[in-house]
């Protein structure tokens, strides 16, 4: 309240607070009257987001569970699903043993995406393990759009060879626009260029390609190994252009897969935590608490930590996450928290961002959603809303940690009737006692959370309707769009390397339980950089060499020092180094076009000697 703007004000969310929470958080937000509504999603799957709604209507996946189990082909692309998607592997185990092709595409190889062991079964138990991909493609790291051209001028090239068997002219004809000026701008492109940016041959194209004609449904899944480059936008619309060569949109057994991380980092989205909200939702909610919510655009991750460093921006609360850790440029982050008049932090545990604080600093430790959740209208339950678009309820069972501590709804509600003051109108108490009556407000703001409360109680939940799984396209033309993408490039100059940020198996974002690495034969510390064997030849490095890490963008020189090159299955002129750790690597300026969501895998470094 003694700000002299509410855009002196930061919120940030991160993705695992529940539908209610969230709500109640932006509703309180913007009741305070800005959309500096930054989240974790600005610094993921934004990107997914952005680049599907250009294209077919929707920023969200269009297959749900059941299509895994109809697809006769899968491509997973820019995910390892072993490290951060483990439940995702007995999925894919499944599809495989039923006959399912699977082709991954991924820059290092991973274990999960050679041999999947299931621990639940005998032959898990005992270490034999069911081959996942039938094609490994090792893609330069940002060489995804050259390699998902080079497959499709293969599939045009099959359609020439039989016109009328292979692309899906129908549904191109009826569904979509732009098909022609596609097909030219990939002819145009040299097929040695493609080969060069991707790292792959000629005849990998061609396998991959067969795989994908050959099948009557193909989903494609990706994570963030296509979502935090410069060029991402274009990553996620190819995927969307190679879909559609054969229809594999609006059809059981395929489509698109953003696979998110965060138990509800799409769910946080789908309740308003956004920085540029969409004026018919700001309709809905000003008409339904009768108030005039702010129009202008807020600031997103990037905006907020530019905004914070230069004492724009002077109090930051952050509903969980690690934002100090998790954002690029580590030690710009730090300072700009260091900037702010308040940080206050909403945490179920202890984490780095604690100890970067503002003049004053508060913690305010709240329920874990496996703790009971006990409020004046009885044992509450909150809401999910995962990849597949599936809402469902959430209810803790164990005890408390301590009997003082408050739900997340509850802190937003006291948050809100402090600084609204008590003449708002808005019942904040009354909500928070029975959390039905949260619910009943997103039912009357949010399409498809129709009659919540009755339809979250049904086993399993219920799915939220996907106008692009339907083949309703909500562009501006009523129809899904072929885009034409320039082939990017990452110029390497004399002993330069791309690097991308990795997680190991013992990590969940940014909380590390261990400093071991058992899929990567990685023992006793994370400070390591991964790296082709022949290139660390030829670059005079040994194996557990101590080397420094430098990243140069804009005149700026960001270096990290003592780590261990570490020799890897990876292609040549390419890096990874584990995340957080090498974030300060992350240049704060390069990030996604349109998304801004940070390049985390397309940093350009040198490795030297030293430690």
């Amino acid at each position: 309240r003694g700000l002299d703007s509410p855009d002196e004000a930061v919120f940030y969310t991160s993705g695992r607070t529940s539908n209610e929470a969230a709500f109640l958080y932006q509703l309180f937000v913007r009741q305070f009257g800005t959309n500096n509504l930054p989240d974790c999603s600005n610094m993921c799957h934004e990107s997914s987001g952005t680049g599907l709604t250009e294209v077919i209507g929707v920023g969200k996946g269009t297959v749900s569970l059941e299509d895994f189990e109809r697809a006769d082909a899968i491509f997973i692309i820019g995910q390892n699903p072993g490290t951060n998607h483990p439940r995702m592997l007995a999925t894919l185990q499944k599809a495989k043993r039923r006959g399912c092709r699977i082709v991954s595409i991924n820059p290092l190889k991973e274990a999960a995406l050679v041999k999947f062991a299931h621990p639940q079964e005998v032959k898990g138990m005992l270490g034999v393990g069911t081959p996942i991909s039938d094609m490994y493609l090792q893609v330069r790291v940002g060489g995804d759009v050259a390699a998902l051209k080079g497959i499709m001028k293969e599939v045009l090239a099959l359609e020439d060879k039989k016109p009328g068997s292979v692309l899906d002219h129908e549904f191109i004809a009826q569904y979509t626009d732009g098909f022609d000026a596609f097909r030219a701008g990939l002819e145009a492109v040299d097929m040695k260029d493609l080969l060069g940016e991707s790292g792959l041959t000629r005849e990998q194209f061609r396998r991959a390609a067969k795989i994908y004609a050959g099948a009557d449904r193909v989903i494609v899944c990706w994570a963030m190994g296509l979502t935090q480059h410069r060029f991402a936008i274009s990553n996620i619309q190819e995927i969307v252009n190679l879909l559609m060569l054969r229809g594999n949109i609006g059809k059981p057994g395929a489509g698109a897969c953003p696979v998110r991380g965060h138990s509800n980092v799409q769910g946080d989205r789908t309740m308003g935590i956004w920085e540029r909200p969409e004026a018919d939702f700001l309709d809905r909610l000003g008409e339904e608490f009768n108030f005039a919510p702010p129009r202008e655009h807020g600031l997103d991750t990037l905006g907020a930590m530019r905004a914070m460093h230069d004492g724009k921006a002077k109090a930051f609360i952050a509903m969980g996450g690690n934002f100090a850790v998790a954002t690029p440029d580590t030690p710009f982050a730090e300072e700009g928290l260091r900037r702010c008049r308040l940080t206050v932090q909403i945490s179920t545990k202890l984490n780095r961002s604690h100890l970067v604080t503002g003049e004053e600093a508060l913690i305010l430790p709240c329920l874990g959603r496996t703790e009971r959740d006990l409020q004046k209208g009885g044992a509450q339950f909150v809401t999910v809303e995962d990849s597949m678009r599936v809402v469902h309820r959430s209810q803790g069972r164990l005890s408390p940690a301590s009997e003082d501590l408050r739900s997340e709804p509850a802190i937003v509600a006291g948050m809100a009737r402090a600084a609204l003051g008590k003449k708002n109108p808005v019942r904040w108490e009354w909500l928070v006692e029975d959390y039905d009556r949260t619910r009943d407000h997103i039912a009357r703001v949010i399409p498809g959370f129709e009659e919540f409360n009755r339809r979250v109680r049904e086993p399993g939940g219920f799915v939220l309707p996907n106008s692009a799984h339907e083949r309703r396209f909500a562009t501006p033309g009523g129809k899904a769009l072929f885009t034409v993408h320039p082939l990017p490039r990452i110029e390497l100059g004399n002993g330069e390397f791309v690097m991308m940020t990795i997680r190991s198996h013992d990590q969940f974002n940014t909380t590390i339980y261990g400093l071991d690495d058992r899929y990567r034969g990685i023992s006793g510390g994370r400070r390591v950089v991964f790296l082709n064997a022949a290139e660390m030849k030829k670059q005079g490095l040994e194996a557990q060499q101590l080397v420094d890490l430098t990243s140069r963008f804009n005149g700026q020189t960001r270096t990290l020092r003592g780590f261990r090159a570490i020799p890897f299955d990876i292609p040549v002129r390419c890096a990874a180094t584990y995340y957080p750790e090498g974030n300060p690597l992350v240049p704060l300026d390069q990030f996604a076009e349109k998304s801004r969501t940070p390049a985390y895998k397309s940093v350009v470094i040198t490795v030297t000697p030293g430690g």
